[in-house]
């Protein structure tokens, strides 16, 4: 069985490629390397170097493959920057899955997994977000996701394309064997700024708020490891070769406090990890965490790595033998 994945040179794209690949799928890379690299994709994936915008490139692709789904993590994520650059945002992460989605249909691809956002709930009613909450995108970004999402509605309804959308708030971790891992420029996730700081790359971890509602003062956030992730979508995408239509949200049903993601990192690194206390950031909300039990009761999912320290762990097995990325 042959599977597209778009974005498979990225972090989380190059997990799921290998794990596929470990399964015995077939599996084609189509990434622009804007974000990605060639060096996280498995060397029994065939890599497309392409922009997702070149409709000739990506038809050709179709036209020598015969896919039997896709798995769609090619896009533009930060959500600060969606709000300084919209256009962007609309442009890359909704043009982009259109042509998927139309090569798709023109050549009779049923399964569809879109890797979407938590974002889709900026005003959320009850902590933790199960997939009834109300879709209020809090970025640009997020909208991009619900506009995908609903354009997939369209899809299933005209042309038979079951999907699958997957939403979580932070992926984190790395391979265990430390070959692949998070490399992106420029970093913006918790983990791996706070390995920074014990790799000397800088002088501390900056700390937006010590005053919110929780009990340490700092935010809660969900965080799921990045091979629990690649677990979900692979189930997901078996899990349409004879059923439904869904979507899911993805978490711990808990969470970790920016405090206690660094003390952790502090017993991982044994280094001081200092810290710097700054003012709250615009739209934080004290907790976000993901309610996982839909897809726990329907798919058997549950994450795997579901201790602080062992997603610490990988991911500082990874930051420390490779401090500089890909090195690219």
């Amino acid at each position: 069985m042959k599977i597209l994945v778009t974005g498979g040179a990225g972090y989380i794209g190059s997990h799921v490629v290998q794990m596929l690949i470990e399964r015995g799928y077939q599996v084609v890379v189509y990434d622009n390397l804007s974000g990605g690299h060639r060096a996280a994709v498995h060397p029994d994936a065939a890599l497309i170097v392409g922009d997702l915008h070149d409709r000739a490139l990506l038809e050709r692709a179709f036209a020598q493959h015969d896919f039997a789904g896709i798995l769609h993590f090619a896009s533009q994520i930060l959500v600060s920057e969606s709000m300084r650059q919209p256009f962007t945002y609309l442009r890359d992460n909704l043009y982009t899955i259109i042509n998927v989605l139309e090569c798709a249909a023109q050549h009779g691809v049923k399964r569809f997994i879109l890797s979407s956002t938590a974002n889709l709930f900026d005003q959320p009613r009850r902590i933790p977000i199960d997939e009834s909450e109300a879709l209020i995108p809090g970025s640009v970004y997020g909208e991009t996701k619900f506009m995908a999402e609903r354009l997939l509605g369209w899809m299933d309804r005209i042309y038979g394309i079951r999907y699958c959308c997957l939403r979580y708030f932070n992926a984190c971790g790395a391979h265990p064997d430390g070959h692949i891992g998070e490399a992106h420029q420029p970093e913006t996730h918790l983990i791996p700024l706070v390995l920074q700081v014990a790799l000397g790359q800088r002088a501390a971890i900056e700390i937006y708020g010590a005053d919110y509602d929780t009990p340490d003062g700092t935010c809660i956030r969900d965080y799921v490891h990045v091979l629990d992730l690649a677990r979900a979508h692979i189930l997901a995408l078996e899990a349409l070769a004879a059923g439904r239509s869904r979507v899911y949200n993805l978490g711990s049903g808990s969470g970790y406090s920016v405090l206690e993601v660094i003390e952790a990192a502090r017993a991982v690194t044994r280094h001081t990890i200092p810290t710097v206390i700054s003012a709250r950031r615009a739209g934080d909300l004290p907790v976000l965490v993901a309610d996982s039990e839909r897809i726990s009761r329907e798919l058997g999912w549950e994450p795997a790595y579901n201790r602080l320290d062992a997603i610490i762990r990988s991911a500082w097995a990874w930051h420390r033998r490779h401090p500089r990325g890909y090195g690219e």
